[in-house]
């Protein structure tokens, strides 16, 4: 994720979006934690971490606990600087909630070093409940069902604004 370098072009950035929500979908948290520089901050919701071993150890839990995890990240918006806002949506059954179906969207705001490595990540997200089957029933409150199942590419998934 590195060869894309500050100050970015909105093309530079939907790749740098592109190129995250991959290595992300690996589910490796020593490989993710590699595209941040080592001190790099982050707010994920309430959660405050500073540097790789902290990054790995809060994806470690993560993905324990977010099974099947599909993530789609689309670019928002670019300062053409140093700077990419991200909208992002991701599902998953929940590890410590009956293996429900869950989908979490939300915002991102990264800072990115001279070298191309973030150096700061603001996350806010909120989950929806999908219900126990994915399909929006059984008394979850989402609306409808999953979008990334399995054999669906993320990136070609339709996401309807009545979902939203």
């Amino acid at each position: 994720m590195a060869h894309h370098k500050p100050p970015f072009t909105l093309q530079t950035a939907h790749e740098k979006v592109k190129a995250a929500q991959a290595l992300w979908n690996t589910k490796d948290p020593a490989r993710v934690a590699l595209a941040y520089t080592p001190t790099s901050i982050w707010r994920n919701r309430s959660t405050f971490l500073r540097g790789h071993d902290e990054i790995k150890a809060f994806l470690t839990q993560k993905w324990e606990r977010e099974q099947s995890y599909r993530l789609r990240k689309e670019l928002f918006a670019t300062s053409l600087t140093n700077k990419i806002a991200v909208q992002f949506w991701y599902e998953y059954q929940d590890a410590h909630d009956g293996l429900k179906w869950k989908r979490c969207y939300g915002l991102e705001h990264w800072t990115y070093n001279a070298e191309g490595k973030m150096e700061k990540r603001m996350m806010s997200g909120n989950d929806l409940v999908l219900g126990p089957n994915g399909d929006g029933s059984g008394g979850g409150e989402g609306r409808g069902g999953r979008w990334f199942k399995d054999g669906v590419d993320v990136d070609d998934a339709v996401l309807g604004e009545m979902n939203f």
